[in-house]
């Protein structure tokens, strides 16, 4: 038995790959400027569940539109769920993803909190690898493009009472990406939110649902109408807590001397647990700087920049990786940071953090997983 076939066995799939893939040059045209979200491989994962059945043998079918019925219950109250990793080429030809099980049991907490039904890790993981291996000639193999996996769940009864769907879809999709944002690795410019929030305690803040989503894009309007690229979020109850960005977690470097300190809000419930996030904090102790996790206002960003205590910010996730921060902006006025350029902490955690993924250097962690 060949590998693809072991992983559609693994996953409890039935196999039905597309009889139009597109062709070798095709592709590769499309790989060439493919930026993000906007082209998408060969083939789907698609598994079903009902309450009475659980979770059923799904299939790896031709990607395409699918039909739904007009009460589907995803289009009326919004469950629906995902997750993002990436998968990376390694110089030796092989393909690994990003600590895949994180992404499964953040999936999974997801669901307990929408009142969906889990999805066994070991499945989640066999599904996403046996569309990575199928579509393997997408995975892009020049400069930092990736190939970008989406598994979603979504509820599908066709009716409009208010409970939890008694059925549900898991699929998985794959686009190649290249840089989240279209200028580039380039600072980003931020616009403080404080006539919205992202999320409340006890609220769906830590999970990973499109509802979140939806409520942000109002304050990413505002950003941009602002002539700002991304939006900074703060607290429900006080509005002086940063506590995330629009749909990334948020880091602030503060320097004493030779002393560097990495700090992140914490987790209080309203903010994504970050796997990238979890990533940084790991590594910062390896690298040599102190990394803490703990609440920090906007007017402690301010002053920490005008006193020249805190040097840098950035934010990071899977799809931007590391981004820095290079100019602040809100009702109150504006600072920059570094100059508006990307300073030298950032720029040692994304060089180290995207050696390890694309195999560059060794991976003392066990982060990656082998897929093909």
């Amino acid at each position: 038995m060949n590998l693809e076939n072991q992983l559609v066995v693994q996953a409890d799939l039935e196999l039905c790959p597309s009889s139009s893939p597109v062709d070798r040059d095709t592709r590769e045209r499309l790989l060439e400027n493919s930026g993000f979200g906007r082209v998408f491989t060969d083939h789907m994962i698609v598994v079903p569940y009902t309450r009475e059945t659980g979770w059923q043998r799904g299939r790896l079918q031709a990607f395409g539109a699918f039909s739904m019925h007009p009460a589907t219950a995803v289009l009326h109250y919004g469950q629906v769920i995902f997750e993002g990793f990436k998968a990376y080429a390694h110089a030796d030809g092989s393909i690994k993803t990003f600590r895949p099980y994180m992404n499964a049991a953040r999936f999974n907490r997801s669901a307990v909190r929408l009142a969906m039904p889990e999805l066994p890790a070991e499945r989640f993981v066999a599904a996403v690898d046996a569309l990575i291996c199928q579509d393997r000639g997408w995975v892009p193999k020049q400069g930092e493009s990736t190939l970008y996996l989406r598994p979603y769940m979504m509820a599908s009864d066709p009716m409009l009472g208010v409970r939890p769907s008694s059925s549900y879809a898991f699929h998985v999709i794959a686009c190649p990406a290249s840089s989240y944002f279209p200028t580039g690795v380039k600072p980003v410019s931020v616009w403080i939110s404080e006539d919205y929030i992202r999320a409340a305690p006890g609220g769906t803040g830590m999970a990973k649902c499109a509802g979140n989503y939806a409520a942000s894009l109002i304050g990413q309007k505002r950003a941009e109408e602002h002539g700002c690229q991304q939006v900074v979020w703060l607290d429900a109850v006080e509005r002086r807590y940063i506590e995330e960005m629009g749909g990334m977690n948020i880091f602030f470097v503060f320097r004493d001397g030779d002393r560097v300190q990495l700090v992140t809000p914490e987790q209080t419930g309203s903010i994504l647990p970050g796997i990238t996030r979890d990533s940084l904090l790991v590594m910062a102790k390896d690298l040599g700087y102190e990394a803490v996790e703990r609440r920090i206002t906007i007017d402690e960003w301010r002053t920490g920049v005008q006193q020249n205590r805190v040097t840098e910010a950035f934010a990071c996730g899977t799809a931007a990786t590391i981004t820095p921060i290079g100019r602040v902006e809100s009702e109150h006025g504006g600072f920059s940071i570094h100059g508006g350029e990307m300073g030298p902490v950032t720029r040692r955690l994304r060089e180290r953090l995207l050696d390890i993924q694309f195999g560059r250097a060794a991976d003392p962690y066990g982060w990656m997983h082998h897929v093909v």
